[in-house]
């Protein structure tokens, strides 16, 4: 089980409210009075907020990967490091990740790091976006970790809502969504149908809950990190989705933010050979998904903190709940089918069986509890019983169709062998689809972790 962040880093008592910090006001952490800030036009963000003197360590750790950035790189890291030192309430380090540039990118990379003291800079031998986050962060003693696309095509106003939720506590991992509501995005047709595509891609072949997988704008708490990085293989650019992937189906919350973000048309990025890697990227979670070997085990927890069970494990409550199931809707068809009808009777006692079976396989076989997204669950769960539904509605008409006045005997055989056909289909569905972990709205606002 993962531990959220909550006590205080080096130099503090404890944490602010982070409602005042989210608004933009910052506190003295000892004393919890607000401090005097000097307002921007908007009245609203501080211009620059006071950091209390005896903390030097970084709270966040905001990395750059590059790979022969020589032109972008250093208006980019200023222009951030401008920004973190007038609105970030906290210490901060800016580490610029050098994959293997071949240009002039490491002199600048040096260059910075000399000239800013929150800057440093790492080098690598080897390409790949992914290889390069994961050395950054493996070596980083930041509270929280980030990073964001060197070109800075996401406003930066963005960056203290997207790690706030983390040094709260609140989440574990949070990604900026240029396709979530509220966002705003300017690049041409073919990215914008690309990048639809490839998330449409990952909803329904992975059934993720997150809108946006490769925005180059995320960040995670560094206790979530060290359990997540050794389990991701990917080194390129599906480094996030399989980080996303395995975060969720470990129960983790994720927090996304709407940003606004500007297509950069100087893009290094090869699509064709992006898109091959991602697809292939993608058949092989989906594989580990079909034979539940996703190393997810060791991260999961619910709200109280209880790992998922293994496919085993689940198949075996599965099915004891569905012979309850099984059990309850045979009595009260034959109670309802007198009074109603065989197909009345069919849709009630499934209805029923339904819900009650979903709220069973929820806490049991898939361990989650409370209140948050049951609402969503038992939406997904009633779709599942449509299924049931057709099959058994089917089967009856059919049985009507072909024989003349089957008697009741004959009636529930059909239908339990109907309902045992749609038994597989039904368990993957609710494995897949049902009982994934979602992103940060709720029916509730306390989505089960």
């Amino acid at each position: 089980m993962t531990k959220a962040l909550r006590s205080a880093p080096p130099g503090f008592e404890d944490f602010a409210d982070f409602k005042d910090l989210e608004r933009g006001l910052p506190v003295e952490r000892k004393t919890g009075k607000r401090l005097p800030v000097e307002r921007g036009p908007d009245d609203r963000l501080p211009v620059r907020m006071p950091l209390p003197a005896d903390h030097t360590e970084p709270v966040l750790d905001v990395v750059v990967p590059v790979f022969n950035e020589e032109t972008d790189l250093e208006p980019s890291v200023r222009r951030l490091h401008a920004h973190l030192r007038e609105t970030f309430p906290y210490p901060f380090r800016i580490t610029v990740a050098d994959n293997a540039s071949t240009d002039a990118t490491p002199r600048i990379a040096a260059r910075l790091a000399a000239d800013l003291p929150e800057a440093t800079w790492i080098r690598l031998d080897e390409k790949g976006r992914g290889r390069a986050l994961r050395t950054a962060w493996s070596g980083s003693k930041a509270p929280v970790l980030a990073y964001l696309d060197v070109d800075l095509s996401t406003e930066l106003n963005a960056l203290l809502p997207l790690v706030a939720p983390l040094i709260s506590g609140h989440s574990d991992i949070a990604i900026g969504s240029r396709l979530a509501r509220g966002s705003r995005v300017t690049r041409g047709p073919r990215r914008e149908i690309i990048s639809r595509c490839y998330n449409a891609l990952l909803r329904s072949a992975l059934a993720v809950g997150f809108s946006d997988a490769q925005c180059g704008f995320k960040a995670i708490r560094r206790d979530v990190a060290e359990r997540l990085l050794p389990l991701v293989e990917d080194s390129g650019w599906f480094f996030d989705t399989e980080l996303l992937v395995i975060a969720e189906r470990a129960g983790l919350r994720i927090h996304e933010v709407p940003v606004d973000w500007v297509d950069d048309p100087d893009s290094r990025v090869d699509l064709v050979s992006t898109a091959v890697a991602d697809l292939r990227g993608i058949a092989r979670i989906g594989h580990a998904l079909a034979r539940g070997t996703l190393p997810t085990a060791r991260l999961g927890r619910t709200s109280e903190g209880e790992p998922p069970a293994s496919l085993t494990a689940q198949l075996l409550r599965f099915g004891a709940v569905g012979v309850v199931s099984t059990i309850g809707y045979v009595l009260l068809y034959a109670a309802l089918r007198p009074v109603t009808g065989s197909q009345a009777a069919n849709a009630w006692a499934l209805l029923v069986c339904a819900v009650a079976n979903t709220a069973a396989n929820r806490r049991l076989t898939f361990g989650l509890r409370g209140r948050g997204g049951a609402l969503r669950h038992q939406a997904k769960g009633l779709a599942v019983f449509g299924l049931g539904l057709a099959l058994t509605s089917g089967s009856l008409a059919a049985l009507h169709r072909w024989t003349h006045g089957p008697g009741r005997t004959i009636e529930i055989i059909v239908l339990v062998t109907a309902n045992l056909a749609a038994t597989l289909l039904r368990f993957l569905l609710l494995r897949t689809w049902v009982f994934t972990a979602g992103t940060q709205g709720d029916d509730t606002g306390s989505e089960p972790r």
